[in-house]
Protein backbone atom coordinates (compact mmCIF):
# COMPACT_ATOMS: atom_id res chain seq x y z
CA UNK A 1 0.00 0.00 0.00
CA UNK A 2 1.33 3.42 -0.93
CA UNK A 3 0.36 6.23 1.42
CA UNK A 4 1.88 9.16 -0.46
CA UNK A 5 1.11 11.18 -3.57
CA UNK A 6 3.54 13.11 -5.80
CA UNK A 7 2.95 16.33 -7.74
CA UNK A 8 5.59 18.64 -9.24
CA UNK A 9 8.30 17.04 -7.08
CA UNK A 10 6.36 17.44 -3.82
CA UNK A 11 5.13 14.50 -1.77
CA UNK A 12 1.91 14.44 0.19
CA UNK A 13 0.78 12.09 2.92
CA UNK A 14 -2.53 10.25 2.84
CA UNK A 15 -4.45 9.52 6.06
CA UNK A 16 -8.05 8.70 6.86
CA UNK A 17 -10.12 9.78 9.86
CA UNK A 18 -12.99 7.39 10.50
CA UNK A 19 -14.38 9.79 13.10
CA UNK A 20 -14.60 12.65 10.58
CA UNK A 21 -15.18 10.39 7.55
CA UNK A 22 -12.55 12.23 5.51
CA UNK A 23 -9.09 11.85 4.06
CA UNK A 24 -6.37 14.32 5.04
CA UNK A 25 -2.66 14.91 4.65
CA UNK A 26 0.16 17.40 4.40
CA UNK A 27 3.06 18.14 2.10
CA UNK A 28 5.95 16.14 3.46
CA UNK A 29 9.68 16.89 3.67
CA UNK A 30 9.40 20.69 3.78
CA UNK A 31 9.64 23.05 6.75
CA UNK A 32 6.39 24.92 5.99
CA UNK A 33 3.03 23.40 6.90
CA UNK A 34 0.63 22.83 4.02
CA UNK A 35 -2.32 20.57 4.81
CA UNK A 36 -5.32 19.44 2.78
CA UNK A 37 -8.40 17.24 3.06
CA UNK A 38 -11.07 15.60 0.95
CA UNK A 39 -14.08 13.32 1.31
CA UNK A 40 -12.91 10.87 -1.34
CA UNK A 41 -9.69 10.04 -3.19
CA UNK A 42 -10.27 12.35 -6.18
CA UNK A 43 -11.07 15.34 -3.93
CA UNK A 44 -8.02 14.60 -1.74
CA UNK A 45 -5.81 14.44 -4.82
CA UNK A 46 -7.21 17.75 -6.12
CA UNK A 47 -6.75 19.41 -2.71
CA UNK A 48 -3.12 18.20 -2.58
CA UNK A 49 -2.36 19.55 -6.06
CA UNK A 50 -4.04 22.87 -5.22
CA UNK A 51 -2.03 22.98 -1.98
CA UNK A 52 1.24 22.63 -3.91
CA UNK A 53 0.21 25.28 -6.43
CA UNK A 54 -0.96 27.69 -3.69
CA UNK A 55 2.21 27.09 -1.66
CA UNK A 56 4.42 27.99 -4.62
CA UNK A 57 2.30 31.07 -5.45
CA UNK A 58 2.37 32.24 -1.82
CA UNK A 59 6.15 31.87 -1.65
CA UNK A 60 6.52 33.82 -4.88
CA UNK A 61 4.26 36.63 -3.65
CA UNK A 62 6.34 36.86 -0.45
CA UNK A 63 9.62 36.77 -2.43
CA UNK A 64 10.58 33.57 -0.60
CA UNK A 65 12.05 30.52 -2.26
CA UNK A 66 9.75 27.53 -1.69
CA UNK A 67 11.27 24.65 0.23
CA UNK A 68 12.44 21.80 -1.96
CA UNK A 69 11.45 18.34 -0.76
CA UNK A 70 14.34 16.31 0.59
CA UNK A 71 15.34 13.50 -1.70
CA UNK A 72 18.41 11.57 -2.73
CA UNK A 73 20.89 9.71 -0.63
CA UNK A 74 23.69 10.51 1.74
CA UNK A 75 27.25 9.87 0.69
CA UNK A 76 28.67 8.23 3.80
CA UNK A 77 32.26 8.64 2.55
CA UNK A 78 31.79 12.42 2.43
CA UNK A 79 30.22 12.41 5.90
CA UNK A 80 33.13 10.39 7.32
CA UNK A 81 35.63 12.71 5.62
CA UNK A 82 33.83 15.75 7.09
CA UNK A 83 33.88 14.21 10.58
CA UNK A 84 37.60 13.34 10.39
CA UNK A 85 38.43 16.87 9.24
CA UNK A 86 36.14 18.79 11.62
CA UNK A 87 35.86 16.47 14.59
CA UNK A 88 39.18 14.70 15.09
CA UNK A 89 39.16 11.91 17.63
CA UNK A 90 41.38 12.31 20.65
Amino acid sequence: MIDTMEFKGYYGSVHYSDEDKCFFGKIEHIRDLVSYEGHDVPSLRKAFENGVIDYRKTCKSKHKAPDKPLKGSFNMEKIDEHERKNYPRK
